[in-house]
């Protein structure tokens, strides 16, 4: 049935349009046909090089609507900073201890974050949590002593992005459940975020394309044009 849908989602479409970030977010929602409220994914294409160093693309972006979505946040510290962190919400707080427990498996987390004394623990940990993204890294506020604040700002919407090896970044903005305003609020601010994080060194067209999709619906094009590019 879902594919069924997905094609006739995908007949009402005109695949090679460039849209408006409020008619392509608005389509998102028109398309969107699953039996769950979906996801709204934006993927953006970047005219860098994420080989190169100086032109790896990352960082943080607060959406002003949220996410829709429960972030489940593990923190490394002791101390007082571990009950700072217990007390703004964190999901799980631990040391050598919760090293441990991920090292026997434990990932039931979205987000890791670190005081900088713990980050030799955590170091050890990058095998595990390298390759699933949860790695904490100054850059974008995951290594820090202002523990209760990270930990409020990643549950409140906060998220992080960075380039893949292709050069894109992808992220959730919201959910289709989401009134069209709240999600091109979200869109605007990660594309004023993702334009404020180009690197220097970047050469020529920067942001190339721009996709919005639902999880299980078709990507929708957005005209970079007029995005500060």
């Amino acid at each position: 049935m879902s594919g069924k849908k997905y094609s006739d989602a995908s007949e009402r479409l005109d695949r090679q349009k460039l849209h408006d970030p409020a008619d392509a977010v608005g389509l998102v929602k028109e398309l969107a046909s699953a039996n769950f409220d979906e996801a709204v994914d934006i993927a953006v294409g970047l005219g860098v090089d994420p080989r190169k160093a100086d032109q790896m693309v990352r960082g943080t972006v607060a959406l002003p609507s949220g996410t829709g979505g429960e972030v489940r946040v593990a923190v490394f510290a002791q101390g007082e900073l571990a009950t700072e962190a217990t007390e703004a919400g964190a999901d799980v707080v631990g040391a050598e201890d919760l090293a441990e427990r991920i090292e026997g498996g434990f990932t039931d987390f979205d987000l890791t974050i670190a005081t900088p004394d713990m980050m030799p623990v955590v170091g050890k940990l990058g095998r595990v949590l390298g390759p699933r993204g949860l790695m904490p890294n100054p850059k974008s506020g995951t290594v820090t002593t202002e523990i209760a604040k990270a930990v409020g700002e990643f549950k409140g919407g906060k998220v992080e992005y960075r380039t893949d090896t292709y050069g894109n970044v992808q992220l959730a903005i919201g959910k289709t459940s989401f009134e069209a305003s709240e999600l091109v609020a979200n869109f605007t601010a990660v594309m004023d975020e993702i334009e404020r994080a180009r690197p220097a060194s970047a050469k020529g067209r920067y942001i190339k394309k721009i996709t919005i999709s639902s999880t299980m619906g078709p990507g929708i094009k957005v005209d970079p044009a007029g995005l500060g590019d």
